[in-house]
């Protein structure tokens, strides 16, 4: 046993020398590290980026989903069972630095047949055909492998490296997840009000169809004027089911997000009229800080770590594999002899394998991890020049959304005070039916236009807070939903 002990002792003491490259993480471009590039908008700042990102809504029904989304949705559940995954073999993986045990207990009743064997002994005895005994055995063996060239080190290293990306994985499902969440429900939220716009703008055009009917009645109209008002009649009402149709399906895609059957409607999202909206500037933060919170290029990085620690563990395959090996025995043809020295038996030393000289799959698997860190290392800069231009064009974006959204608020109080206008100069005789016709179509559009633009500018903004990538910080754990919940 101290032959033993001290071979397991020289064994660790050997073992450190672990062959194949040593992970460095790769260096990004200079300058993606400073300032975006987009001249951007008033409506952003430098600052620090706020992680729950949601709450800038200032909507509590919003704030509650995305919450209830971040517990209770499925990717995410599923994420997180991946990340449990990758703890338990990382466990295992470092299990290999411990020796590895088995006892055993056998007992076996045997007959050994004397056929063939001289049918006396000296002496005149006679042999039995067979003899019959009993056989009791108890044993322990000990194997440990000496990690001279870093086959389980690197085993480790990779394995590790698979546990940081599973949990980055789960980040960025959080990230998406809370972003889904904001879009569907502004979404919900825009179409509500869109179909709103549709049902004043079928009020108004159903008062002038009536209006023109009554002028054709009195001999001061004709067909055609009344044809007209009811062309911008029915094209409004059109809308009104696509609208509502639409809404209906946003609220059900909320539902599933937040981990419910589509039946069950959230309550408050079901009630929204009008798309939320951040009032206050958006903090930016600049490119190093995108970089280091984006869960996506944390986990292209560890997957980088992960390949690279795997050619080490492909290239240990190409030198001999070394274990000691010990064992104790105690046997006999009763079970009290187990006890008697005269039972005892042991085996102690080393076993050196190596699949030399054919090592052609071995070099092969080396040159397939060395391939697979060369694509991890392609994918790590794919995800960084990605993570880098979703900011630039949401910023880009948003932008132009806010430009628009301001012409159209001007647009929308213009057509409104022409119509206006238009109805006071009819009223008076000084305008004809056609001119007044005109001024509600083009206020029915200027009013169709911006309440589309007020649901892109919601978009626009909850893309700029999925591409910064926050969201995931103060995330709580993922659970599996048990019956209906508040505000359904």
């Amino acid at each position: 046993m101290k032959r033993l002990t001290f071979s397991l002792m020289a064994g660790s003491l050997l073992a450190g020398c672990a062959v194949g490259p040593d992970y460095k993480r790769p260096e990004t471009p200079a300058a993606a590290a400073g300032p975006f590039v987009d001249p951007g908008t008033t409506k952003v700042t430098a600052g620090a980026v706020d992680g729950e990102w949601w709450r800038l809504f200032r909507d509590p029904a919003l704030d509650r989903l995305v919450v209830e989304a971040l517990t209770y949705n499925t990717d995410i559940r599923q994420a997180s069972a991946n990340l449990k995954r990758a703890r338990a073999q990382l466990s295992e993986a470092r299990g290999q630095r411990l020796p590895t045990t088995e006892a055993t207990g056998q007992y076996s009743r045997q007959r050994v047949g004397t056929a063939g064997q001289a049918a006396t002994l000296p002496g005149g005895i006679s042999l039995p055909d067979a003899f019959e005994f009993d056989s009791f055995r108890v044993g322990f063996d000990a194997s440990y492998e000496v990690d001279i060239f870093g086959r389980v080190t690197r085993a480790i290293e990779a394995s590790r490296g698979d546990v940081d990306a599973a949990q980055a994985a789960l980040d960025a499902s959080r990230v998406a997840i809370a972003a889904e969440v904001a879009r569907t429900y502004a979404q919900a939220c825009g179409f509500a009000a869109q179909a709103e716009v549709a049902r004043e703008t079928v009020r108004l055009q159903t008062r002038t169809l009536e209006l023109t009917q009554r002028l054709v009645d009195a001999g001061r109209g004709t067909i055609r004027d009344v044809d007209q008002a009811r062309v911008l009649t029915e094209n409004a009402r059109s809308q009104v089911p696509q609208f509502e149709a639409e809404r209906r399906a946003a609220l059900y895609a909320l539902a599933t997000l937040t981990g419910r059957p589509p039946a069950e409607v959230d309550a408050a999202a079901n009630q929204c009229k009008a798309p939320p909206g951040v009032s206050a500037l958006i903090p930016v933060r600049d490119g190093q800080a995108l970089l280091a919170r984006r869960p996506d290029v944390r986990q292209a990085e560890r997957r980088l770590a992960a390949d690279t620690a795997r050619v080490g563990v492909a290239t240990a395959a190409l030198y001999p594999s070394i274990r000691l090996l010990g064992g104790l025995s105690l046997s006999g043809q009763r079970i009290e002899d187990l006890g008697k020295s005269s039972g005892f038996g042991f085996s102690l030393g080393p076993l050196i394998s190596w699949n030399i000289p054919n090592l052609t799959a071995a070099r092969a698997q080396v040159r397939a991890a060395e391939a697979g860190a060369e694509g991890s290392l392609a994918a790590f800069d794919g995800t960084v020049l990605t993570a880098l231009r979703e900011v630039e064009q949401a910023l880009a974006r948003y932008s132009g959304e806010i430009e628009r959204n301001v012409a159209l608020r001007r647009a929308d109080a213009s057509a409104t005070n022409a119509a206006r206008i238009a109805i006071l100069r009819f009223e008076a005789g000084r305008d004809s039916l056609l001119q007044r016709i005109d001024a509600e179509r083009e206020r029915a559009g200027a009013r169709a236009a911006l309440a589309q633009s007020n649901a892109a500018l919601a978009e626009a903004q909850v893309s700029l807070f999925k591409a910064l990538g926050g969201g995931w910080e103060t995330a709580p754990p993922p659970l599996r939903r048990e019956g209906p919940v508040s505000g359904s």
